[in-house]
């Protein structure tokens, strides 16, 4: 259902209502801290703070392979990035390629949504480390 407007204070739920409602801003603060924190200590992965979107736009070093590989391909590089992390682990990412990036810049868009974003995080950092070993020339 949609709310549009919550209890005012004196109704019977408004406690209970400004409480749930601080602990999901809360719980969405701390998973975009862990998603952007997370994502940038992977060597080859830079991402800023998330800021007012439920999202992380991290650019890749994409390695050499990958970029031959793609281009043979007829797709960006992050295109194929984003397509072996889908069938490598499961976690669905968008190419940044779709946002119109400066050229040379790869990347994708993922959300910190996910109560389970410490694995996402950890999956991310394991799949590039294979990926760039994978196309390291």
């Amino acid at each position: 259902s949609l709310m549009c407007r919550g209890p005012s204070p004196g109704d019977a739920s408004y406690e209970s209502h400004t409480m749930e409602k601080k602990a999901v801003f809360e719980g969405l603060k701390e998973r975009a801290r862990l998603v952007s924190n997370g994502l940038d200590s992977i060597p080859g992965i830079s991402c800023q703070p998330a800021t007012g979107a439920m999202y992380c736009f991290p650019s890749i070093k994409m390695p050499p392979g990958a970029i031959k590989a793609s281009n043979e391909r007829g797709f960006s590089p992050d295109t194929l990035y984003a397509l072996d992390l889908l069938q490598t682990t499961g976690i669905c990412v968008v190419p940044a390629s779709g946002f119109g990036q400066e050229e040379g810049r790869f990347g994708f868009r993922t959300t910190f949504l996910s109560p389970e974003s410490k694995y996402v995080v950890d999956s991310i950092r394991e799949h590039y480390e294979a990926f760039c070993s994978k196309y390291s020339n």
